[in-house]
Formats: C-alpha cells, sequence, structure tokens
C-alpha cells in the first residue's frame, strides 16, 4: 500500500462491506496475489446482514451447508438451517481464516466514492479517513439499510419502535403489549420467538406469505465426525442440496403453473395449527407460489393460533398516540412497535453516494431503474463493480452462489487490467449493458416473479423486476467466467504521470495464506 500526492492512502481495490460478498471479495483477491487492498466496514466487526440482523430467532432459510463459501466448507455445522450466530461466527472464522484483518478498516462507512478521470482513480471518503483506489468492489449488499414505511402520527408514538434489522436488546418485551409490522422472513421468525414472553402480540398483515414446512434438524456428532475425516462428504452433501434446487428452477422461471402442487402443500402446513376457517382465509395468499419469496417455518403457524396473539389482516395506516389503526379500521392499543418492513433493495443508499465519469450518481444513472453488465458494472462507472448487483438475486437457492460466480469475474477483470498495463480503466459500453438488461428482462416475463399475481420487493418503484436472476446458478456462473473487453471501452490517462507507489502484485497464489 501507499499514498497519493496528499497523502491519503492508496490502493490497488477498495472493497466496500466486510459480509459475505466483501470478505468473499477479499480472499479472492488475495487467491489472485493481489494483497494491496483494504475492506472499508462502517461497523466494528464483520457479518454484514449477519452482523446486523440479531433479532430473537433469526436464522437463515438455505441450509447451511449450502450457505458458506465452497472455499471454506465448514464440517461443524451444528443444524441443518443455522441461526443467526452461527453463521456470523463462520464469518469471523473466515477473516482469520484467510487473514483478512490486516485489510479491514472498521468503523469506516463510506460517505462518497467519486471517480477522478484523469488520474483514472475513485477517491472514496469515509468516516475514518479518504482513500484512493485503481478499482472499488461495492459489497454492501441489498439487505443492508432497513426501510420503514412512512406512517402517519408515528412520530408521536410514546412507547419503543425499531425495526428487526436494529433489534434494541435492552428494551424487556415480557409481558408488554408488542405490535409487528409486516409478515416478511424475519417477521415469521420473530413472532414465534418472541409470542411466549410478551403479554399480547398483534400481527399487522398486509399480504400473507406462503409459508412452507421447515426440515431443520440437528446435524449428528456422527455426521460432523465424517465430514471433518472425509471432506468430500461435505462436498457431496452441498453439491446434492445445489442440484435439488437447479431442478427447481424450471417451474420458476418458466413453468409457474406446476407450483400449484407446492401451494396444496404449504396450505397443509397452515392447516395444521390453524383450525378457524376465517384466519385460514386471511392467512391464504391469492397469487402463485413464488411470486414473492417461500418462507420456511413450523412455528409461525402454531403461535398465531395462541390466544395472546391477533391477527389484524390489513396494513398499519395511522398511529394515534398509543392506539394503532389499520386501514380496514381495526385499533390496537401497544407499547411497543417492531417493524419488519424489509430494506432498500432497489434504492441502494450506496448508489447516491458512487458519482460517475460524467459527475452524475450511480441512483441518477439508474433512475428508471437499476441495471448492470452481468449484474456487476454499470456504464459511466470505470472500475467500479457490485457484488449482488442488479437481477443476480435467487428465489430459491443460495446467494452465495451467485456471490462466487461474480468473484470470478472480478478476478478475471483484475486480470485484464494487468493485460492491458498502464494506468487504465474499464468503462463498460451502454449498448453492453442495455443488450444484456433488455436479454435479462426478456426472460423474467414469463417467470412467476412476473407472472404470479403479486407485488414484492423483487419489483422497483416502475414495477421492473430488477432483482432476481431468472435463471440457473450455473447459468449465470458461465455468464461471468470470464470479462469480454469488447463490452468495455478501454479508458487511458491522456498523459503519463508518475503512479502512487502500492505493493507490488505478488505471483504466488495467496490462497489461505
Amino acid at each position: 500500500m501507499g499514498s497519493d500526492e496528499r497523502g491519503h492512502e492508496h490502493v490497488r481495490v477498495a472493497v466496500i462491506g466486510s459480509g459475505f460478498g466483501g470478505l468473499g471479495a477479499a480472499v479472492r483477491l488475495r487467491r489472485e496475489g493481489i494483497t494491496d487492498f483494504v475492506v472499508l466496514e462502517r461497523a466494528d466487526a464483520v457479518g454484514g446482514t449477519w452482523r446486523d440482523n440479531s433479532y430473537p430467532g433469526c436464522a437463515c432459510d438455505v441450509p447451511s451447508h449450502l450457505y458458506s463459501f465452497s472455499f471454506a466448507p465448514n464440517p461443524d455445522w451444528p443444524r441443518t438451517f443455522s441461526g443467526q450466530e452461527r453463521i456470523r461466527e463462520y464469518l469471523e472464522h473466515v477473516a482469520d481464516t484467510f487473514r483478512l484483518r490486516p485489510h479491514i478498516r472498521f468503523n469506516c462507512e463510506v460517505t462518497q466514492a467519486r471517480w477522478d478521470s484523469e488520474k483514472l482513480w475513485w477517491e472514496v471518503e469515509t468516516t475514518g479517513g479518504t482513500f484512493t483506489a485503481d478499482v472499488v468492489v461495492s459489497a454492501t449488499g441489498p439487505l443492508s439499510d432497513p426501510k420503514t414505511p412512512d406512517i402517519e402520527g408515528l412520530d408521536t408514538f410514546p412507547g419503543k419502535v425499531f425495526h428487526s434489522a436494529r433489534w434494541d436488546h435492552d428494551y424487556d418485551l415480557r409481558g408488554k403489549r408488542v405490535a409487528m409490522i409486516g409478515t416478511g422472513a424475519s417477521a415469521i421468525q420473530i413472532v414465534p420467538a418472541i409470542q411466549k414472553e410478551v403479554g399480547s402480540l398483534t400481527l399487522f398483515q398486509r399480504t400473507p406469505p406462503w409459508v412452507m414446512p421447515r426440515a431443520d434438524r440437528s446435524i449428528t456428532r456422527a455426521e460432523r465426525w465424517v465430514h471433518r475425516q472425509l471432506p468430500f462428504t461435505t462436498q457431496a452433501r452441498r453439491g446434492l442440496l445445489w442440484g435439488i434446487r437447479e431442478l427447481q428452477v424450471q417451474a420458476f422461471t418458466k413453468r409457474p403453473n406446476e407450483l400449484g402442487v407446492v401451494e396444496q402443500l404449504a396450505k397443509r402446513n397452515m392447516y395444521r395449527a390453524i383450525k378457524d376457517p376465517a384466519t385460514r382465509a386471511a392467512l391464504t395468499p391469492d397469487y402463485r407460489i413464488g411470486c414473492k419469496r417461500i418462507l420456511l417455518s413450523n412455528t409461525y403457524y402454531p403461535a398465531l393460533a395462541q390466544p395472546n396473539v391477533a391477527l389484524v389482516a390489513s396494513g398499519l395506516k395511522e398511529v394515534r398516540g398509543n392506539t394503532l389503526v389499520a386501514s380496514d379500521g381495526t385499533e390496537a392499543e401497544v407499547d411497543a412497535i417492531i417493524f419488519g418492513t424489509g430494506f432498500h433493495v432497489t434504492d441502494m443508499p450506496i448508489a447516491d453516494r458512487v458519482v460517475g465519469a460524467d459527475g452524475q450518481t450511480l441512483m441518477q444513472s439508474w433512475k428508471d431503474g437499476m441495471k448492470a453488465l452481468r449484474g456487476a458494472t454499470a456504464s459511466g462507472f470505470p472500475n467500479f463493480m457490485t457484488v449482488i448487483g442488479p437481477n443476480t438475486g435467487l428465489g430459491n437457492s443460495s446467494m452465495i452462489l451467485m456471490i462466487e460466480a461474480q468473484l470470478n469475474y472480478l478476478a478475471d477483470y483484475m486480470r485484464q487490467l494487468d493485460v492491458l498495463g498502464g494506468r487504465v480503466a474499464l468503462d463498460p459500453r451502454e449498448t453492453a449493458v442495455t443488450g444484456w438488461n433488455n436479454r435479462v428482462q426478456d426472460r423474467m416475463k414469463r417467470t412467476v416473479w412476473n407472472t404470479g399475481g403479486c407485488t414484492s420487493w423483487y419489483l422497483d418503484a416502475n414495477g421492473v423486476n430488477t432483482t432476481v436472476w431468472p435463471g440457473t446458478t450455473t447459468e449465470f456462473r458461465q455468464a461471468t467466467r470470464h470479462v469480454d473487453v469488447g463490452e468495455y471501452e478501454v479508458v487511458r490517462a491522456a498523459a503519463p504521470e508518475p503512479r502512487p507507489r502500492t505493493q507490488a502484485r505478488t505471483k504466488k497464489k495467496a490462497g489461505a495464506a
């Protein structure tokens, strides 16, 4: 690492975020022999969304052996579906095992990243100082900034208010009258986790989710011993989990009508716990399963059937003092409000802080909808790459698979810069970005996410699905295996200037070293 003429730390690559995407990028850079990089983290610990979401019952809905890096298998997962603490421990382990901590700058929230067209580098301002970098990798993730709806009178509520992703562990819920707003992935875990301790729980449901049984169990000591002694068994388990989900993709992307059988399984899951016909009707979605994210739980419906839980099948409209008023006029008096209302997914705040070659922000560039070449690079933003960018989300499998595919693209991107040599940047051609996006959106037309009859967080303000990938993870991996330089404008400095002194790129593959 070196410094620029103003004394700012200059690096080859600046990675934003230390969740799965950021740590994965750091490992991949080291494996490519690049050690001249920093990971800029706004908090004081790694983990990303698995650090921030610490609410009661928080767990992953993807099997543990698939929701982990292929290059960092964990033979000791205690359950088939792991809880938040275990996943966060895993990410801490990755940071230690691959010696990433010297590269991480904690308490460095990025406030602006601006492209310098003369020097061909990014100037990255953070709360912990300013950096310059040849390449910036944004790995903030779509589930990082909570979204709270604008509710009339909320600012006058005298009780406690917080979002599920910013859980207040100092607030004692025991005996309290609690309102849960939303019925997404977080809410269906929170409701059964707090139901037994609260005095009363009122669930405000705008749209009911489809909830499938959760095939969760403890992984036996014998299984873990086998995985430790015979590592190929861990790989085989991961491969089986992956293969099953690859086979499911056709139903989501090409034949949504086949999902009716799955809906019947979800209804049986509900009927086992919910006996009241009116409640069943209120909990039954009117859209095709898969249109919204399919949720997994064995405890959600049983919790709703308890006498201290009330379901309000209408969204929250207004707050009057301690009284919450639903859109249908139903009222509930509560002491605390918990919002499980999701995140800024299609309007990621980081996009408003990134200023490209023409002086406009990434948010402004995406005013008509997010789009990026191969889900990674945006025209007008040279040497800037997003991990988990537009249309890289999944509806049925592990995002780690998509992250690793994008890390392959990052690795080849860095190789291409080295091959081109000198002070150089790659700026995706607008025609390439538009062509890629048009092909993705054309495929999206037949998918359950577009035809299933729902409004979901997959859709942006214009009703366009800029979130989900309409294919298999295999297809995406093939599409991101190599960088096609023909899809980019090669940008070189107008006049040669001495580069900042940086640590030389080593030829040795760093791996876990």
